[in-house]
């Protein structure tokens, strides 16, 4: 088993790696873009399995007894946040910054993703996060309010490369563990781990949502769905599943609420649903007689069809670093 540690910064388009001047720079040749959209294609039965975070957490909360009492004293914070919020008596206004960590565990030549695809995945973070993706002009006129930049900021603090024999790695996280063959996580209360391996069974990527184990705590994802340019897989290649994982990770809910109509995904701002979309849906789709606001980065659509998070969801996400908040030790 091969292990690389790479420490970089983002300086603009710019890749700076740092490394002893006597060791060479692990930078695996980034696979030709439309090469590998043409050979790695999703069926339409594989997009239906598109994140798999919610069975994680139903059989996490079967196996650990305390974790729904955490999550239920996470979620009165989080509204506690959200109230003060609304009377005025927080104002919010700081750029949050997330330093990440990638752990890049490959089989194949191709897995071993490229410097450039992680650093494209980093911008698409920037840009969503902070409302300055290139699609946000494609909001109906009737969401346009409810969009918001969430003001968090993603910065790449290193790249770990494992080699490993291993093809798929499922959702039981033994890819967090070098003691599996994987790769453990850097100081989880003040990076986000983010593993990218071949998950399989169509399975684009998972989350672990706040107040679960420390020591899995982060997000996985396939490589071919991470980033915009190298090994990348349409119509999940535009970097979007990451996106929507972080969301997770930062205690959003799918936007149905993963139930029926009268399932809240607990967010004001957010039509109610009883399901996922899935595609690109013309507008509008009319789900539990409102319109459905399919362009949500926390709906199931194509990666081209999903550029917004609501202000109720920055709410949410916002409150995991307040006083008290899972995530406050990033601050």
């Amino acid at each position: 088993m091969k292990k690389l540690a790479i420490s970089g910064i983002i300086l603009l388009s710019f890749f700076f790696l740092g490394c002893p001047a006597d060791k060479k720079v692990d930078d695996p040749q980034c696979m030709d873009t439309e090469k590998s959209r043409s050979l790695y294609k999703l069926t339409g039965k594989d997009s239906i399995k598109r994140c798999g975070t919610m069975n994680l957490l139903e059989k996490h909360l079967i196996k650990n007894t305390k974790l729904k009492s955490k999550m239920d004293t996470i979620e009165k914070q989080c509204q506690a946040f959200i109230a003060l919020s609304k009377s005025g008596k927080i104002t919010d206004l700081d750029t949050i910054t997330i330093p990440i960590v990638v752990h890049v565990i490959y089989s194949k030549t191709e897995e071993n993703i490229c410097n450039q695809q992680i650093l494209s995945q980093v911008e698409v973070l920037n840009q969503d996060f902070s409302k300055t993706n290139k699609d946000i002009d494609q909001i109906p006129q009737e969401f346009k309010n409810s969009a918001s930049d969430i003001n968090i900021r993603f910065s790449l603090d290193s790249i770990i490369r494992v080699s490993s024999t291993r093809t798929e790695w499922g959702t039981g996280d033994s890819m967090k563990f070098s003691s599996n063959g994987g790769s453990d996580g850097i100081d989880p209360t003040k990076h986000l781990n983010i593993w990218v391996c071949n998950i399989g069974n169509g399975i684009l990527g998972y989350a672990q949502f706040p107040g679960d184990a420390i020591a899995t705590d982060g997000i996985v994802i396939s490589p071919q769905f991470f980033g915009t340019e190298g090994f990348i897989s349409p119509p999940f290649d535009k970097g979007r599943t990451a996106t929507h994982e972080v969301g997770h990770w930062l205690n959003l809910r799918h936007i149905w609420g993963d139930g029926n109509c009268a399932v809240d995904d607990f967010v004001e701002d957010t039509p109610s649903s009883d399901g996922p979309n899935f595609g690109c849906p013309d507008y509008p789709t009319i789900r539990c007689e409102s319109n459905n606001m399919t362009m949500n980065y926390m709906d199931y659509v194509d990666d081209n069809c999903m550029y917004m998070f609501t202000n109720g969801q920055k709410n949410r996400m916002r409150a995991t670093f307040a006083n008290g908040g899972p995530r406050e030790s990033f601050l």
